[in-house]
């Protein structure tokens, strides 16, 4: 069983806990997840199988769309709706729809984060939701992440009694994007403190929200001998790689793991796919690092 199952991840597990209840599952050891999602984040969670898992890297690199409700009027010490409020300021007056607009398209490109202190970053060998745990605040390295798109997900914004006010986005990021800071970050560009007061992911590279299998369904599809109605081919897993298609004469070369000369149309992305004439992923080729003029091999996949 090699390939990819397109999991719709439910609220309360972590990654971790999927990947083990899916072990169990399928029977195999050989299960990892693409990309962690807090446990109280449902969504679209691409579990690697078998041969799958060599490409497990790849398919984490690619993008991520989330939907995510932005709370206005305070923030919490987690930066989402579990954590203790810090700061709070009422909503006093609408916010218009343009004024929105603009904020929001002000952080797509390359943006700077700072990791919530409650996050599995580790900070000299400690994690940092350790410390917070202990009431301690510790320097966060900043890291660079790229937001291709960021939208209204309607003109309405919702104004609650207590000067609350919300509102939903979707966003369109690479990996690494937290979205709870950047929820907090659009918050203080409206000139108040913000909390991301709920999230799904609704996709991840090219596994998209209506085809997200559930564990039942996984199940069944076991019991009944059908699981491989919901197994997507390794391919699916690294589409935002370009492709270089491999003559048929040429396969076993390739899974000799055979360096190629450099070809005149080269792929715009480095590493990229090597992909047999019928559309199966053969593995995964990079520019050789010390002679530009050839082609060699990163990962091969060789099948049963």
């Amino acid at each position: 069983m090699d390939g990819i199952l397109p999991l719709w991840k439910p609220v309360g597990m972590t990654s971790h806990d999927c990947v083990n209840k899916m072990r169990k599952i399928l029977g195999t050891k050989k299960v990892g997840h693409t990309g962690t999602l807090d446990p109280e984040v449902a969504g679209m969670l691409p579990m690697c199988i078998g041969m799958g898992t060599k490409i497990a890297q790849y398919v984490t690199e690619s993008k991520k769309v989330y939907e995510a409700e932005v709370k206005l009027g305070y923030a919490t010490e987690t930066e989402d709706a579990e954590g203790a409020i810090i700061d709070q300021k009422s909503v006093s007056s609408p916010i218009a729809r343009e004024e929105l607009e603009k904020v929001l398209e002000s952080f797509v490109g390359t943006i700077t984060q700072v990791p919530p202190m409650y996050s599995a970053v580790r900070v000299e060998g400690k994690r940092l939701y350790e410390y917070a745990r202990e009431g301690l605040e510790v320097e966060r390295p900043q890291r660079t992440v790229t937001i291709y798109d960021i939208s209204l997900l309607s003109d309405e914004v919702t104004y609650d009694e207590d000067g609350a006010a919300t509102f939903n986005i979707s966003i369109t990021c690479s990996k690494g994007t937290y979205i709870r800071t950047l929820c907090v970050d659009i918050g203080k560009a409206l000139g108040y403190p913000a909390h991301m007061s709920h999230l799904v992911r609704t996709a991840s590279g090219s596994f998209e929200k209506e085809e997200g299998i559930t564990f039942e369904q996984i199940e069944t599809a076991m019991d009944e001998g059908r699981i491989e109605e919901y197994l997507q081919p390794m391919e699916r897993g690294v589409r935002h790689l370009d492709r270089l298609y491999v003559k048929q004469e040429e396969e076993d070369q390739v899974y000799h793991g055979t360096l190629f000369s450099k070809p005149k149309e080269m792929p715009t992305t480095n590493p990229f796919s090597m992909i047999s004439q019928h559309g199966k992923l053969l593995a995964i080729y990079q520019i050789h690092p010390d002679k530009p003029h050839l082609i060699k091999p990163v990962r091969v996949f060789q099948y049963d």
